[in-house]
């Protein structure tokens, strides 16, 4: 019990009463804690700025018996420009419930912080290709909670040269050889390689300081989507990322990454999802046989 002086973000708002809000914050020393926000709502509030979704501050807090609650903050950021551009703060919701779901309190999260702020500084002040910002970030973050891909050998076999593939099922690069006979791996272009082995060890401050063809910006997609819901059980992930993909017309690579996902879990719904997408195709045979099979 008693004051405690730290940084945050908030990552969900809801509320309470009146006037009041209760706060899901993200710190780099408490983990992710709820705050109770007395008064916030109020016009004239000092809590009104710094308790808004995505607002960093420093904040000083009153730690009770089984509760927190906001004494004072005052605003470091708040992405200004992610809060009038529908697009920016749809990934920014997105990257924002996800960090929301893997955290919790008294869990020391200065680094998911970290990469959390850099990335939504990037989505604000930059016009990068927002689909790339998310892979890198996907990856990232699973490296920081310990589920880092094997990158330096073959994850079956052991061989170090001749990486061709990204194996779900083995966590990591594969060989040609193995991956040959690997369901679960996928093709991947020396581009990516490298790409992969950058964003997995890269300093953070320069973590997105490199650029990808569009090849490989395609692969490092299905990668990190799946990657992220093999670990993380979070099949809406891999789900949303195939209504994206649906919705710019990429119909072929939401295919393929429904037909990677059902490797990966047999969960039939991919099978209805892919009957969907080759009637939208016209690949009706395809569809029937699919559907058939449910």
């Amino acid at each position: 019990m008693g004051i405690i002086k730290t940084k945050g973000i908030v990552l969900l708002e809801s509320n309470m009463g009146d006037f009041d809000k209760m706060v899901s914050i993200l710190t780099p020393d408490l983990g992710k804690i709820g705050c109770a926000a007395k008064g916030a709502r109020k016009p004239k509030s000092p809590l009104l700025a710094g308790t808004q979704f995505l607002s960093f501050s420093d904040l000083v807090i009153f730690s009770g018996a089984n509760s927190y609650n906001i004494n004072s903050c005052e605003t470091i950021e708040v992405f200004y420009n992610i809060r009038t551009d529908l697009e920016k703060l749809t990934y920014a919701s997105f990257i924002s419930r996800l960090v929301y779901d893997v955290t919790d309190e008294n869990q020391y999260t200065y680094k998911i912080l970290q990469l959390l702020l850099n990335t939504l500084y990037l989505i604000s002040e930059t016009d990068q290709d927002k689909d790339f910002i998310l892979s890198v970030f996907e990856l990232r973050l699973m490296v920081l909670l310990g589920f880092a891909p094997t990158l330096g050998k073959c994850a079956i076999c052991g061989e170090k040269n001749d990486i061709g593939y990204f194996s779900m099922n083995h966590n990591g690069f594969v060989c040609n050889a193995c991956g040959r006979t690997d369901k679960s791996a996928i093709k991947i272009s020396i581009d990516t390689f490298n790409a992969l082995k950058y964003i997995a060890t890269a300093p953070a401050k320069k973590l997105y300081s490199f650029s990808v063809s569009e090849d490989s910006k395609k692969e490092l997609k299905l990668i990190s989507s799946l990657y992220l819901n093999k670990n993380l059980d979070k099949e809406v992930i891999s789900f949303y990322d195939v209504k994206k993909l649906i919705e710019k017309n990429r119909i072929d690579e939401a295919i393929e990454m429904l037909n990677k996902m059902f490797v990966l879990t047999g969960d039939l719904k991919c099978h209805f999802e892919l009957a969907k997408l080759y009637i939208k195709k016209h690949n009706y045979d395809e569809a029937i046989n699919l559907l058939l099979s449910l």
